[in-house]
């Protein structure tokens, strides 16, 4: 009875001790995956801010400008994509809509977003753009990988429509979250007009060449990324855009477009704080609580098969 009760131990054992290793490299990357159809909105403020009045083009300080970015997942487009790529994708339509502090549009630039859903590594395919203008994006952008490392990754930049490094500064801790902190400073780039404008009538593809007038850009990039799901739970950016030369500024070098300290929402903070911590839990229980435990459950299983084997063996045999 011993001997038997010794047999069915040690195959729960190897059950469980295949079970651990099974999880973390068989289950994890297969169920852990950004859903396709996923909607978020996220709103950022920067308090005080410069803005340009377009009606005079002159710089002046306003009390606050507001960015509302919106993610919405196009789960058809992701089906359709899977058919002809073979990987879980998912497909996102961004929108940054950036207002003035009366509420009136400063500019909206839209971007299609394509990606594994396990590894956020972009997936190229028809649609892929930004502001209407197709690109093939280099590097990560809005989400950092599942477990993410103690590393820089590159980072794609919507502005400049190129992708560099975003370093790894160091370990901090975040509302009660160890987060990874990570920065990026993009130099002043020259980069396109937004498509849509906030002057009628203006065609921002005909800007430059009518007047010869530029638009410039540099930020400095800063995310709090938890590195068990990669969610960002806080974003900053210190922000600055000009019109350079031309006639459009009547003789003058350079106009202050928008200038900033651009923060996340204290109350939209929270609100990802708490989701991420809901999603973190399911992460860590595929790739460490779970394998862990039925780890030591097998270790535990054949201590005592070997033990019941043992007195088994050492019973006195009746004659």
């Amino acid at each position: 009875m011993r001997r038997r009760a010794s047999l069915v131990l040690l195959a729960l054992a190897v059950l469980f001790a295949t079970l651990s290793p099974l999880l973390r490299w068989y289950a994890f990357p297969r169920l852990a995956k950004v859903p396709p159809g996923q909607y978020q909105e996220v709103v950022m403020e920067a308090r005080p801010a410069t803005l340009l009045d377009y009606t005079t083009l002159r710089s002046r300080r306003v009390e606050k400008v507001t960015i509302v970015q919106t993610l919405k997942g196009d789960v058809a487009a992701s089906e359709r994509i899977e058919r002809t790529t073979g990987r879980d994708v998912v497909v996102w339509d961004a929108l940054a809509h950036v207002q003035g502090p009366d509420g009136r549009m400063i500019s909206q630039i839209p971007e299609r977003y394509i990606f594994d859903a396990h590894t956020q590594a972009p997936v190229h395919a028809p649609g892929e753009s930004v502001d209407g203008t197709p690109v093939r994006r280099d590097g990560i952008a809005f989400k950092w990988p599942f477990l993410t490392e103690r590393r820089d990754y590159r980072y794609f930049d919507a502005q400049t429509r190129t992708s560099a490094p975003i370093h790894y500064r160091g370990t901090r801790t975040f509302r009660g979250l160890t987060v990874y902190y990570f920065e990026q400073t993009v130099p002043w780039t020259k980069v396109p007009y937004p498509r849509k404008m906030p002057i009628p009538g203006i065609d921002a593809t005909t800007l430059e060449k009518g007047t010869g007038t530029t638009r410039w850009y540099t930020t400095r990039r800063m995310f709090w990324v938890d590195p068990v799901t990669g969610a960002p739970v806080n974003g900053e950016e210190i922000h600055r855009e000009e019109l350079r030369g031309g006639t459009l500024l009547g003789g003058r070098d350079r106009v202050t477009v928008f200038a900033g300290h651009v923060k996340m929402r204290p109350d939209y903070v929270d609100h990802t704080v708490d989701l991420v911590r809901s999603q973190r839990t399911l992460v860590l229980l595929l790739t460490t609580h779970l394998p862990r435990a039925f780890l030591l459950l097998g270790a535990t299983l054949l201590a005592l098969s070997l033990l019941l084997e043992a007195r088994s063996r050492s019973r006195p045999h009746s004659t």
